[in-house]
């Protein structure tokens, strides 16, 4: 297996892992512990289990108020999933595929939530007394934001080396005898 394909391999079992263990949490939230939307529990002084449900995309935006926008926002969800997964198939480097596969694991656990619930389980609630930095959010959403921020960073601050229009091409310099 050569080094791109056992990178690849590792970015699908990474958002393979990634889903697993989202889909885990939330059923420990609503099936071990029963907890009912609205319901809290206070894990450390900073963060709680509190459910809640989100029809709703990123921040709750395009909330799904129809079984047809439900329907709409699994298609898109899935259509964006499937471009990512093609994306992460076409890159090469580890980083580039590291992020991707964040953001494909954390879709696909979201898109079974919405396919099968009409909604996403949202349970995780950092706050620092009142003031809460985040929405409530899950597993899923964290690996999708830590994703995109591995991909934008990586975007703005990792440069390909340019190619040497001055270099000698190897199998140039092997047939005039220098060493390349």
């Amino acid at each position: 297996m050569s080094v791109v394909w056992r990178n690849r391999a590792i970015g699908l079992a990474l958002a393979f892992a990634i889903y697993v263990v989202d889909q885990l949490l939330k059923s420990h939230v609503v099936d071990t512990l029963g907890m009912k939307l609205g319901d809290s529990i206070e894990l450390v002084s900073f963060f709680n289990f509190t459910l809640t449900h989100n029809y709703g995309i990123s921040l709750g935006m395009f909330q799904a108020t129809s079984v047809e926008m439900r329907w709409i926002l699994v298609a898109v969800t899935g259509l964006i999933a499937l471009v990512v997964t093609v994306w992460m198939l076409r890159e090469h480097k580890l980083g580039d595929i590291f992020g991707l596969s964040l953001i494909l694991g954390g879709a696909l656990g979201n898109i079974k939530d919405r396919y099968s619930l009409g909604y996403v389980v949202d349970y995780a609630d950092l706050h620092f007394g009142d003031f809460r930095p985040f929405l409530i959010f899950n597993v899923a959403d964290a690996a999708i934001t830590i994703g995109v921020v591995i991909i934008l960073a990586r975007s703005f601050l990792v440069r390909e080396e340019a190619p040497n229009p001055d270099a000698q091409p190897a199998s140039e310099a092997v047939e005039n005898g220098s060493n390349a």
